[in-house]
């Protein structure tokens, strides 16, 4: 389970709009200047997630909850990114190559392939399986009190 500490921004009906900070880098190691991580993280100029995550639990802004997904899930999302567009432009392209024989009906295949991968990913995502969850809820700001 890859597991992130978030805060709460919102919570209404159910669902918790949360905020996770990105990181400079992994942390895995001491390879500051040549870690690819840390480059990438140099290029994105948001360096904050917004995501809503179901919750049962009254929250409140501030609050900091800890949000996890499963490795499977990450796994087949980054499948439905990635493969499944590109298994549809081959597979469109080389059915249409093999039944017509020519190269616009293969490129109009490529592009009918990858237009049903498309539909295919865009439609999968949203299964219960693929969701956030919230492992951990942290106490409330308000609950928090320093005594001199």
């Amino acid at each position: 389970m890859m597991r992130e500490w978030a805060t709460v921004v919102t919570w209404q009906h159910g669902v918790a709009q949360v905020r996770c900070e990105q990181r400079a880098g992994c942390g895995g190691c001491h390879a500051k200047q040549s870690c690819g991580t840390r480059i990438l993280n140099k290029l994105a100029p948001e360096t904050q997630h917004h995501l809503e995550v179901a919750s049962t639990l009254p929250l409140v802004p501030g609050q900091r909850v800890e949000v996890g997904i499963t490795e499977g899930s990450l796994l087949r999302s980054a499948f439905l990114v990635y493969m499944l567009p590109l298994l549809g432009l081959i597979g469109g392209a080389a059915i249409m190559q093999a039944t017509v024989g020519t190269d616009p009906a293969a490129a109009c295949g490529g592009v009918a392939g990858f237009l049903c991968a498309r539909y295919l990913a865009r439609h999968t995502h949203e299964t219960h399986n693929n969701q956030l969850v919230i492992l951990q809820v942290a106490l409330p700001p308000s609950s928090l009190h320093v005594r001199d």
